[in-house]
């Protein structure tokens, strides 16, 4: 159990050493501290110096967490540190809900269940890490480090563009949720609308003597025939997922009558 509680410090240190300099560095901290809980509760005009204080205190409690030798009271003022997060965040959500924490820096997310998961989970990380000693890091270790790294990653709101917007684009675009998955429930017009737009359409049109005279759908695909000054047109149409480009036309002979 000490093994595997050795990577706990540096855990939460890279995790504090990120949201003190989000705090820090942000070029919106002053324009957007007057809109965090913080703000309500010691007044717009004290706000960012106590952002700041707050960075302060988290670079300070990550240096006792990374400064050897190692101490039952470093991971000790980690936890009271997570403790008056989760103060902070109860008072949040109770006295102005509608606020953002600034728990990362100028971002406007206001406090949710996740940031109180967040808060929680870097508390049992530091009271995990009490246990750690000054113990190697194993492999069991740095396998947990990378679960609790990717565990706050997933429990900060304020990091949703940049990871969980653009997953769910990629699911979007994945399942399509709009398509029709019924191939009798697509208009002929719709297929059409593809078909007129396509290169083999163009290449192909001077030859073409007619209107659309038959379709059929076969395989994900809709044909659809013109008369071509004695010959047929067939173009295959995609029916799911696909463009232009993809739209193919075969020019095929007429029988000619015994």
């Amino acid at each position: 159990m000490q093994g595997i509680a050795a990577s706990q410090p540096y855990v939460i240190a890279a995790f504090l050493i990120w949201a003190a300099l989000m705090k820090l560095l942000s070029r919106r901290m002053r324009s957007q501290a007057g809109q965090t809980a913080l703000a309500r509760l010691a007044g717009p005009a004290r706000a960012v110096p106590l952002l700041r204080l707050v960075a302060a205190a988290e670079l300070a409690v990550s240096g006792l967490l990374l400064a050897p030798p190692s101490s039952p009271w470093d991971a000790a003022a980690a936890a009271a540190l997570s403790a008056g997060f989760l103060a902070y965040l109860t008072y949040a959500a109770i006295a102005a809900p509608e606020a953002s924490c600034g728990c990362l820096g100028a971002h406007g997310r206001r406090v949710d269940r996740r940031s109180f998961a967040r808060a929680g989970l870097l508390l049992a990380m530091s009271v995990l890490a009490a246990a750690a000693g000054p113990y190697p890091i194993s492999p069991e270790s740095a396998v947990l480090a990378a679960v609790e790294a990717a565990a706050l990653i997933a429990l900060s709101p304020e990091l949703d563009r940049h990871w969980l917007t653009p997953l769910r684009r990629l699911v979007v675009r994945l399942r399509n949720p709009l398509a029709v998955r019924d191939p009798g429930l697509i208009p002929l017009e719709t297929s059409l609308q593809l078909l007129y737009r396509s290169p083999a359409y163009c290449s192909a049109s001077a030859h073409l003597s007619s209107d659309v005279q038959d379709f059929w759908d076969d395989g994900g695909l809709r044909f659809a025939s013109f008369a071509a000054r004695g010959r047929t047109a067939v173009f295959s149409i995609p029916l799911y997922g696909g463009g232009p480009a993809d739209v193919r036309v075969a020019l095929v002979d007429e029988p000619v009558p015994r």
